[in-house]
């Protein structure tokens, strides 16, 4: 019996990989990226995984390399499934399974296409998003769906709590298509390209604020880069502010230019912005500790009617 392929990254793709092998599916050789210490070390490992069973493991900075499309080729495999996989994979690869290549993607395709769709759609504010699984064409995330299955957005989820439901609804449902997928009966629903929307590459600079935005505007952004991920800042060198928990109160009128501490109270402090003021609860100043944001103001003799400047 053929197997599989997997091209997988972090926990979402270790899960995969763990799930696939719990069912007595076989795979032939895992591809992935090396684990970069800068990326934290919450994550699983998908290399690790797969060397606890013995699978080959390939870590190309490209996968689309003669070194890794040729070992790929001589193992005719079914079917290639790629898992939080950071790279598209290009003709030659798709060229090579049996059967299907398809990639789980996290959110209701076509809306969020590309990178960091998890953290986008927090930024973005959104309600609601989703995990897609899809047949693999040469552009990104442009396939036909097998199946697709949404997920609420909490009014309290950050990036984690949401990454940690979409990674066990998102095994599931492939662990639910992968017979069909396996036996070529997966479903083919064609997207409608004209609603597509793309999403690029999140950096750490991209978590940069501004009090002149509305108070939720901020609060979906420290959120969507809270702990694990870079975090939410104000200023830069030794001016940053990391600001890693708060949240919005739209309905009152900013009492004040943005920027301007509203109150401090226990554990948190107010600002004012350019809508709605921000209650934040957790910040960090460059190079010092995180802790609760009304010990900072402490810290820096700030009180209400004070501003706190874009240098943080």
């Amino acid at each position: 019996m053929s197997g599989a392929v997997l091209f997988g990254y972090h926990t979402f793709g270790a899960r995969a990989l763990a799930g696939l092998l719990a069912r007595g599916e076989r795979v032939h050789a895992v591809v992935t990226h090396d684990d970069l210490p800068g990326e934290g070390d919450w994550y699983e490992s998908v290399a690790d995984l797969a060397r606890a069973h013995d699978i080959p493991v390939f870590t190309p900075p490209s996968p689309t390399e003669p070194a890794i499309v040729e070992p790929l080729a001589a193992l005719e495999a079914d079917v290639f499934v790629s898992v939080y996989y950071r790279k598209v994979l290009g003709a030659a690869l798709l060229s090579l399974p049996h059967v299907a290549a398809v990639n789980l993607h996290g959110s209701l395709l076509p809306a969020y296409r590309g990178r960091a769709p998890l953290n986008w759609v927090l930024v973005n504010g959104e309600t609601r998003t989703g995990v897609t699984l899809h047949h693999m064409t040469v552009e990104a995330d442009a396939g036909d769906i097998v199946a697709q299955e949404p997920i609420d957005i909490l009014p309290d989820d950050t990036a984690l709590t949401l990454y940690g439901r979409m990674v066990k609804i998102g095994v599931d449902l492939l662990l639910e298509w992968y017979p069909a997928v396996r036996a070529g009966t997966a479903p083919r629903r064609r997207q409608d390209h004209a609603r597509a929307t793309v999403v690029g590459r999140r950096r750490p600079e991209d978590g940069r604020v501004s009090w002149t935005w509305p108070a939720s505007r901020i609060a979906n952004m420290i959120r969507a880069v809270t702990h694990p991920y870079p975090g939410a800042f104000i200023g830069d060198g030794d001016a940053r502010l990391y600001l890693w928990e708060g949240a919005a109160f739209v309905d009152t009128p900013a009492a004040g230019t943005p920027g301007t501490i509203v109150d401090v109270g226990p554990g948190h402090i107010t600002v004012a912005t350019g809508q709605g003021n921000l209650r934040l609860l957790r910040v960090q100043p460059a190079g010092d500790l995180e802790r609760s944001a009304d010990a900072w103001a402490l810290t820096r003799g700030l009180r209400a009617g004070d501003r706190i400047d874009s240098e943080g």
